[in-house]
């Protein structure tokens, strides 16, 4: 029980806290800190610093500094970078006139050389023999006469003839098979016939040299004629796809016609009939892409009228029949007078 006789309320006496070993250190760290920022100099630590050149960490391997873009370029750089890309569509566009050009002089050059060694432009077509009794009537050379830009169109047309005569052929050999089958169709076969001598030379001359002279020399004149005749060659070609019997065209009502008398020649008349509604469709086309080349000349109707004139009054012909009225009409007068 002795163990237990002393007085509980009795406690042993306090402790100092600023004895305990963790804040005595921590004092001593405090101290340590403060006397050496007094006796810190930050100037001598700087020429300490900049006296002693820096070393790289080791093992880290030393790299020049490289700025990469991480933004788009600012805007008032875009105007330049505009103005850069129309000049060079600029300089691709006087390039391309610097080659047409060029090639028109070729054109002028090869003209030149072959007048000075022929001795003057001899006529070449239509390419018959030297010994045909009757010789070529016209000069057609389209890469010679024809400028560069328009050389496309005027083949184009030139075929377009070809095909034309083509077709005629072919509307011959097919009214000839229909009167083989119907012997009343000889009228069909007769006018067949004539179409193909008349209307081949006829569309050469009448639509065909007057587009050709038109891109040649840039005539107002030669357009419009070119224009009124082709117009009227459109209303033929249709006439001659559609068939009306008794006309000599192996359209589609004549190939139907035929086709129940005779399946081998209703065949060929509707073969006929196709190259027909062919050439109305490529007519067409033709004409209206000579007419948007022909706005874009500068032609005009007041300039068509002007050449017509100058063209009449310069024409040989013409001068002596109004020199020889003029002079009538002046001896009449002074007949009057006496």
């Amino acid at each position: 029980m002795s163990e237990h006789d002393s007085n509980l309320l009795t406690e042993p006496e306090p402790s100092n806290p600023f004895q305990d070993p963790s804040v005595t250190h921590a004092r001593q760290t405090t101290t340590t800190m403060a006397a050496g920022l007094e006796e810190f100099n930050p100037f001598t630590e700087s020429k300490l610093m900049a006296s002693k050149p820096p070393t790289a960490a080791p093992g880290v391997p030393t790299q020049p500094a490289i700025m990469k873009p991480t933004e788009e370029p600012p805007v008032y750089s875009q105007p330049r970078a505009q103005e850069s890309t129309g000049g060079a569509g600029e300089l691709l566009r006087r390039q391309e006139e610097l080659e047409r050009k060029a090639a028109e002089l070729d054109r002028r050059e090869r003209e030149m050389r072959s007048l000075s060694a022929s001795g003057g432009r001899r006529n070449n077509w239509p390419p018959l023999p030297e010994k045909f009794p009757v010789g070529p009537c016209f000069y057609h050379d389209i890469t010679v006469d024809i400028p560069v830009e328009y050389q496309k169109t005027v083949k184009i047309m030139y075929y377009l003839w070809m095909f034309h005569t083509g077709t005629l052929l072919a509307n011959l050999a097919g009214s000839l098979a229909w009167f083989g089958v119907d012997a009343s169709r000889g009228v069909d076969f007769g006018l067949a016939i004539l179409w193909f001598l008349l209307f081949t030379p006829c569309s050469f001359v009448c639509w065909y040299r007057p587009v050709y002279g038109a891109f040649k020399s840039d005539s107002s004149f030669r357009f419009f004629l070119f224009f009124f005749v082709y117009v009227c060659q459109l209303g033929v070609y249709v006439l001659q796809s559609v068939g009306i019997p008794g006309w000599g065209a192996c359209g589609w009502i004549s190939a139907l016609m035929c086709l129940n008398a005779n399946v081998a020649a209703g065949v060929l008349m509707i073969l006929v009939a196709a190259l027909f509604t062919a050439l109305a469709v490529m007519s067409l086309v033709m004409f209206k892409k000579v007419h948007a080349m022909y706005r874009t000349t500068g032609a005009s109707f007041r300039k068509a009228q002007q050449e017509l004139a100058t063209g009449v009054m310069a024409n040989k012909t013409v001068q002596a029949a109004a020199a020889s009225a003029t002079s009538r009409a002046a001896q009449g007068a002074f007949k009057e007078r006496i």
